[in-house]
């Protein structure tokens, strides 16, 4: 069973995903040649399906985290050249300004953080889902 919050939770966050995927193809896109068994932007039906760029992320627990329990992010390059270490970086930190911006915009009245956890970018805060159903 999942909770109904926590579907829509899940819904609003691939959204602001979407949006820093389509971010960094229209800026970025053009830095490497996809990989060869890879779709061209917009040929399938999920942005994580197509294009240079996979972002997403997974719950975890928080075991070994500074911060606890979270989402932690995941930026993909979907290309058989090696990446300048450079644009990694750089993308990285947009990744993290963006998600910053769009979390506060989507979720206005949760306090939702993003820094970087050990090797990677984490979202972190208030994941509350209150009741099951609403009474009021």
């Amino acid at each position: 069973m999942f909770h109904p919050k926590m579907v829509k939770f899940d819904e609003t966050l691939k959204k602001v995903f979407d949006e820093i995927d389509d971010y960094l193809e229209d800026n970025y896109g053009d830095l490497y040649s996809l990989h060869p068994s890879r779709l061209p932007r917009g040929e399938a039906s999920n942005k994580a399906q197509d294009g240079l760029f996979n972002v997403g992320a997974s719950y975890t627990a928080g075991f070994g985290s500074i911060f606890g329990k979270g989402y932690a992010i995941e930026i993909r390059m979907v290309t058989l050249e090696k990446v300048d270490p450079a644009h990694t970086k750089e993308i990285e930190e947009k990744v993290k300004e963006l998600l910053e911006q769009k979390l506060a915009e989507y979720f206005p009245d949760r306090k939702l953080y993003v820094s970087r956890d050990i090797y990677s970018l984490k979202i972190y805060g208030d994941f509350s889902l209150g009741a099951l159903y609403d009474t009021a």
